[in-house]
């Protein structure tokens, strides 16, 4: 599929790149964290969020909401699922890494989405991006040798497990963590997870 750049015009629909505030010392703590072939993703991390560059990712980054600095690691080729907030997430990536994305509004009535309409963001090594709440996005996909590494930042509490069981029918039923419903391909094999993408697991 066609990687696109950020400074396309189509990125504006799902996002930004963010430049108000600096995040290096954070960058410099993700060399710490792991690197496996799977992908592994870590709501919240300490270390991350005791750098003095928390406090403005906080305030210029969420208008003082409290967050959780956690990450996303690993060698990842596929779309796999897709998933939205009712927060903008920010994504600062460590490597070179790809984003699949697509747009919430494009979910119909039945919760199932059609993967023709995802599109692929080429983000550079240092760059830190904001993904609007109606953006559907999923783990980040490799784009150098040896996997990626992201650094994901979410409201407080985002992806911690459900304190009540999900609803049965509509868009609740897509729930599988606090503010996270998510839409899965078969193929993936996620257990529990509404399986509504329609069309190719994407590969990149």
């Amino acid at each position: 599929m066609e990687i696109q750049k950020l400074t396309d015009v189509s990125f504006s629909r799902y996002g930004k790149v963010v430049t108000e505030f600096s995040y290096e010392k954070i960058l410099k703590e993700m060399e710490h964290t792991p690197l496996p072939k799977d992908v592994v993703y870590v709501p919240s991390v300490e270390a991350l969020e005791a750098v003095p560059e928390a406090a403005d990712v906080c305030r210029m980054g969420f208008g003082g909401l409290p967050i959780q600095i956690g990450y996303c690691n690993g060698d990842n080729h596929k779309l796999n699922a897709l998933e939205y907030h009712r927060s903008s997430e920010i994504d600062i990536a460590v490597t070179d890494l790809i984003l699949l994305l697509g747009s919430q509004q494009d979910i119909e009535e039945d919760d199932t989405y059609d993967t023709s309409g995802v599109e692929a963001f080429f983000v550079p090594a240092g760059t830190a991006v904001e993904l609007y709440a109606t953006t559907l996005h999923y783990a980040p996909c490799t784009a150098q040798d040896g996997g990626f590494r992201c650094v994901i930042v979410l409201p407080k509490g985002t992806n911690e497990a459900l304190p009540f069981e999900t609803a049965k029918e509509g868009e609740n039923r897509l729930l599988t963590a606090v503010n996270k419903w998510l839409i899965a391909h078969e193929e993936a094999g996620i257990e529990g997870a509404f399986c509504g993408l329609k069309g190719t697991n994407l590969s990149v």
